[in-house]
């Protein structure tokens, strides 16, 4: 069960509940359901309790709780908890291993891609530094995997900090006007925070520019990366500055171009070479994917379903709050359980290929596809051999 799924299994839980006159609301367009945060637990957790708890006039707990057995009953979820002040923990099971399979074998590398930011403008102001740059054209393709579009304006910055009258791109003119020293790119979405909007004042001169909203513009300003990385070569010098968060000063060093379990990058390269290397020795065995269930006894299986299951919503956090480090985490994690996952995909000895193979060898190849699109938006090439 992929999250938009699982979103809509939780709208269906509450107007069930609202048809039988337990709860009196107007059921919400949407259910926002994301990983399980700290003291959670399962496969994701949603706040629409808390979201229902006024209008319904009771406490976000008790209204979990009406909602818990309608959504313990259907398709595709194991188990419901509740935790804290109502988020309602879902653990998944029944199908949903070989739906999100599915899922991603349908998108490609369209997978996680959103609209969240359709049709929104992205002004990004950045100084002249290699850290900058690259996290500015990263986001344009994060971005654009959200359906907006981000733009790049060069800023000069004083070793004051402060930024020289006349750069001061808060007064930018409304999208679809031409800004100085501009650079577009992409198809990508809007700001961590929904846009303040200033509608432009009726000019019956200028129609076209009405209700048009004025973009809100971020500014990066990523901790600079203490000497050049560009010696490391460019997948080396791109992850050395993509995966601290940009608070963080990026460590410059010999030790990205590793190929050791302690190199994050190698681990996340590495580990998509070992999908293609299942699959090509699998083709020699006779056996294709084929999405099912993975047991949730088979080492890595569960923390490998879990991960591709956040990838979207990874891919919207990254873009909302412009931070392409969240990807670069998420897809160690993502290698880190496909690593522990792989022995079990291809058969041992004399057995035969089953069907539980062919299930595993599925979910191996989905996390290839998700490991080589993440790794393309870093703008990181993802060999086949390694």
């Amino acid at each position: 069960m992929t999250p938009v799924e699982l979103s809509r299994t939780v709208l269906r839980a509450v107007r069930r509940a609202v048809d039988e006159g337990e709860l009196s609301v107007v059921v919400p367009v949407r259910a926002v359901v994301t990983p399980p945060g700290p003291g959670g637990c399962g496969d994701y957790a949603t706040n629409i309790a808390l979201q229902l708890a006024r209008p319904a006039g009771r406490p976000a707990r008790q209204v979990a709780e009406i909602l818990r057995p309608h959504l313990t009953r259907s398709e595709g979820v194991a188990d419901v908890a509740i935790t804290g002040p109502g988020f309602l923990n879902i653990r998944l099971g029944g199908g949903a291993g070989a739906s999100l399979v599915r899922e991603i074998q349908r998108r490609r590398d369209a997978y996680g891609h959103g609209d969240i930011l359709a049709g929104q403008i992205v002004p990004l102001r950045v100084p002249y530094d290699i850290r900058a740059e690259v996290v500015a054209d990263t986001l344009v393709r994060i971005v654009a995997t959200q359906g907006g579009r981000a733009e790049v304006h060069h800023i000069h910055i004083h070793r004051s900090c402060a930024e020289p009258a006349g750069t001061d791109l808060s007064r930018a003119e409304p999208a679809g006007t031409d800004l100085p020293q501009a650079k577009t790119a992409g198809t990508d979405p809007s700001p961590a925070e929904p846009p303040h909007i200033n509608a432009p004042q009726a000019d019956p001169a200028r129609p076209h520019r009405l209700h048009r909203p004025r973009p809100q513009i971020t500014t990066l300003r990523p901790t600079p990366a203490p000497e050049d990385p560009t010696p490391l070569g460019p997948d080396a010098a791109r992850w050395a500055l993509l995966h601290p968060a940009s608070h963080d000063r990026p460590r410059i060093s010999a030790d990205h171009l590793l190929q050791r379990e302690s190199n994050p990058l190698f681990r996340v390269r590495y580990a998509h070479a070992r999908t293609r290397a299942l699959i090509r020795n699998a083709a020699a065995l006779g056996c294709t994917g084929d999405p099912g269930d993975v047991p949730e006894d088979v080492p890595g299986g569960g923390e490998l379903v879990g991960a591709l299951a956040g990838y979207p919503a990874v891919l919207t956090q990254a873009a909302l709050h412009r931070a392409p480090d969240r990807l670069a985490r998420h897809l160690v994690t993502t290698a880190d359980a496909l690593l522990a996952f792989q022995h079990t995909v291809l058969p041992l000895g004399d057995e035969k290929p089953s069907a539980a193979h062919r299930a595993r060898l599925a979910l191996a190849e989905a996390a290839g596809t998700v490991l080589a699109g993440g790794l393309s938006l870093l703008g990181i090439s993802a060999p086949d051999y390694l």
